[in-house]
């Protein structure tokens, strides 16, 4: 792991929490995105190295629609960048993690990403994440 990439925060309107996160980090985000296979819309800000995603559902069975609907809107996974997300795939099975991917799938921001399911990891949702080319 190389650090952390991104905190991903689930929200039932992107237009209003884009407006609230602009004004508490002083900055505009730089990028709006639809990832399709996953049913959300996104928003990206970035606070020195590290970015902040705020994900909206965009169908009620998205992961997103579902969270929120039993936790409510609130920090939804946190990202770590990797230099090869395969091995880091076969490295953590290895020490027991529930891997919700084992084959990285296209994500938002030009990412190949993964899941590690939170039930190993104290309730946190962790993604993995590696630029692609």
């Amino acid at each position: 792991m190389k650090k952390i990439e991104h905190i991903g925060i689930a929200v039932k309107d992107l237009d209003v929490a884009d407006a609230l996160y602009e004004k508490l980090l002083g900055v505009t985000s730089y990028k709006t995105e639809h990832v399709e296979s996953e049913g959300v819309k996104t928003a990206f800000f970035k606070i020195g190295t590290t970015k902040i995603e705020l994900l909206q559902a965009t169908n009620e069975t998205s992961p997103i629609a579902k969270f929120i609907d039993k936790k409510g809107e609130g920090m939804h996974h946190i990202a770590f960048a990797v230099a090869d997300i395969n091995a880091e795939i076969l490295r953590l099975e290895k020490e027991g993690f529930t891997v919700i991917n084992k084959t990285p799938k296209r994500g938002a921001d030009n990412k190949l990403v993964a899941f590690l399911h939170p039930k190993n990891t104290h309730g946190v949702l962790i993604e993995l994440c590696q630029d692609l080319p």
